[in-house]
């Protein structure tokens, strides 16, 4: 199992001085900027460091590629060298060019521009010719066996694989065949092209590796059905890299193997100055999962609503939830790069969510929950235009704005008890409260419907006492957030939260799988909730901080002026890490 990150949260950035920028600190090299630096000082490669972003077009993005992007990237952008995105489009039966334009879009939205854009589908051509000189040397054969004879074949970590019984056919004769198989002459499975290795290699990947198979027809979403044979993972990869002139191939653990396969291929394609191959730790987060494979059942089956669902730790969901690029890439900053698999605590990433937030977005006031307060001593038919910050003191940015106030308000219903316990600060029978800026006010009598559920608070408000006021400085132990009835807008909140009920969704009881794990209460829809008039012209897409309760994103997709609709980003504290000392 995974060791677990548990980094010490830094508190909210703060500004050094409002006319002078915070001095930058240096950035403290992980492996593989050590190795980079190194390759720079030696000029080990001739050449300027070179990276590359690969993904297959099969899928969206997620957190995983957003590190990946982010390193690749950022030691191109810090080392003077360069960074391709590049498509290991070699699939034809899973492929889309949907899924290309989502990729690029992902990429340039988390703040970075590809130095050359390039598909590994283009080189088909010059793999083939690489293909065709290893079998004139003998370094590759045509086998006439089944995928599953040849797994069966491989042997195991302490015993030798059993070479195919057409290992030994002559150069000209795998020639003649590889023609063919490229021809369409044969079936698909009739025949695979294979490194000719050792079958005794201590590592099973080097025990004859396949290379080409037959695709016969098959449609691909860039090459059409020009193509009848099409290289694996192991043959394609680490010769696009050496096309492109790639120095480190950067990549996670799981392909630790597939170096020395890799190394062989380049070796023996000829290649001076090839690529290295450095693996690193892959991310595993808390409370999500990071599979392709896990992340299409659950849009296939219908437990998220797609791709880009606020739940999903897609880029296109983070991004619709109402996370900015900033705060993706401040994560995998902070969390940097590692050489051991490690599970990440979700709350590193909503406190660089928050971190980013704080500095950045207005304040408002919304109640969700909401109770009806009538003040009683107030004038009816008046309405006061009360101050309010758009920020808070230690921000930078700054701004003033006016909300109404009148005779009667909502407030939250969690800010009143009947019968509170001795620290509750908030509302009670008796108690006085201040409301955000505005007026101290004094519960006096509470009006139940038929079942009993509290539905309207008499109180008197102190006229004295008004926020900025003369006598404004009267203390109260708590201070709650409001808005007037008559000029609140109603809105619809979408409270997003974790999408499965556990760090480690695959730890789950014998029989399940991680979709027992998911978290019923992930999404809450308040369809009434109330918003100060303020936001009524902002456009769909606006962020905020409402007031002690979370940051929220103007839904781009769905809110309209006469219907607002917010999901939440975040909330403002763990409300999980409170459930956890509860316990």
């Amino acid at each position: 199992m995974a060791a677990r990150i548990r980094l010490k949260l830094s508190p909210t950035r703060r500004p050094v001085s409002d006319s002078a920028p915070a001095p930058e600190t240096p950035r403290a090299r992980d492996f593989i900027r050590e190795m980079v630096a190194d390759d720079v000082a030696t000029g080990r490669f001739g050449r300027a460091p070179a990276t590359r972003f690969p993904p297959e077009p099969n899928g969206f993005l997620h957190m995983g590629h957003a590190k990946s992007i982010c390193l690749n990237f950022g030691i191109a952008k810090e080392f003077g060298g360069t960074c391709n995105l590049r498509f290991d489009d070699t699939n034809p039966f899973t492929e889309d060019m949907k899924y290309v334009e989502a990729i690029q879009r992902d990429v340039e939205w988390l703040g970075f521009r590809w130095d050359g854009l390039y598909f590994a589908s283009d080189y088909f051509e010059r793999l083939y010719d690489i293909a065709e000189r290893l079998v004139t040397r003998g370094k590759a054969y045509v086998d006439d066996q089944t995928e599953e004879q040849i797994r069966a074949n491989r042997g195991t970590v302490t015993s030798p694989g059993t070479p195919s019984p057409w290992r030994d056919r002559s150069p000209a004769e795998n020639l003649d065949l590889l023609r063919r198989m490229k021809a369409g002459e044969f079936e698909d499975g009739a025949r695979v092209l294979r490194a000719k290795i050792d079958m005794a290699h201590p590592n099973m990947i080097m025990r004859d590796p396949l290379l080409l198979r037959i695709r016969r027809g098959a449609h691909h979403y860039r090459r059409g059905t020009a193509w009848n044979i099409f290289p694996l993972y192991d043959f394609a990869h680490g010769l696009s890299d050496a096309i492109e002139g790639i120095t480190r191939s950067l990549c996670t653990l799981e392909f630790k193997d597939n170096r020395d396969i890799y190394d062989w291929l380049v070796a023996e394609a000829g290649f001076t100055s090839p690529p290295t191959q450095v693996e690193f730790a892959r991310l595993e987060l808390d409370y999500t999962v990071l599979s392709k494979r896990k992340l299409l059942r659950l849009v296939n089956e219908g437990h998220v609503t797609g791709w880009d669902d606020p739940r999903m730790p897609t880029i296109a969901g983070l991004r619709r939830r109402g996370v900015r690029p900033e705060a993706i890439r401040d994560f995998a900053e902070t969390i940097g790069v590692a050489r051991k698999d490690a599970r990440v605590e979700i709350a590193l990433f909503e406190h660089a969510v928050r971190n980013d937030l704080n500095m950045e977005v207005p304040r408002r006031l919304a109640v969700l929950d909401p109770v009806k307060v009538v003040l009683v001593n107030y004038p009816e038919g008046q309405v006061e235009q009360l101050e309010a910050q758009d920020y808070p003191h230690d921000v930078p940015k700054t701004g003033t704005r006016t909300v109404p106030f009148s005779r009667e308000i909502w407030i939250e219903r969690d800010d009143f008890m009947e019968d509170p316990p001795k620290k509750f600060f908030r509302l009670s029978p008796g108690n006085e409260v201040r409301l955000r800026f505005g007026y101290i006010i004094r519960c006096e009598e509470v009006v139940k419907d038929a079942a009993g559920r509290v539905v309207e608070l008499h109180c008197t408000y102190d006229p004295e006492t008004r926020s900025g006021g003369a006598n404004s400085d009267r203390k109260v132990k708590g201070t709650i957030h409001w808005v007037s009835a008559a000029h609140a807008l109603s809105c619809e909140v979408r409270l997003y939260d974790r999408l499965f009920s556990q760090p480690d969704p695959d730890d789950v009881a014998e029989g399940q799988d991680f979709l027992a794990a998911l978290n019923p209460a992930s999404l809450v829809v308040i369809p009434e909730a109330k918003v100060e008039p303020s936001v009524a012209a902002d456009p769909a897409g606006s962020r905020y901080q409402f007031e002690r309760t979370g940051y929220f994103y103007s839904e781009p997709e769905d809110s309209r002026p006469g219907k607002l609709v917010f999901n939440r980003i975040v909330p403002l504290r763990d409300s999980w890490a409170k459930e956890v000392r509860k316990g």
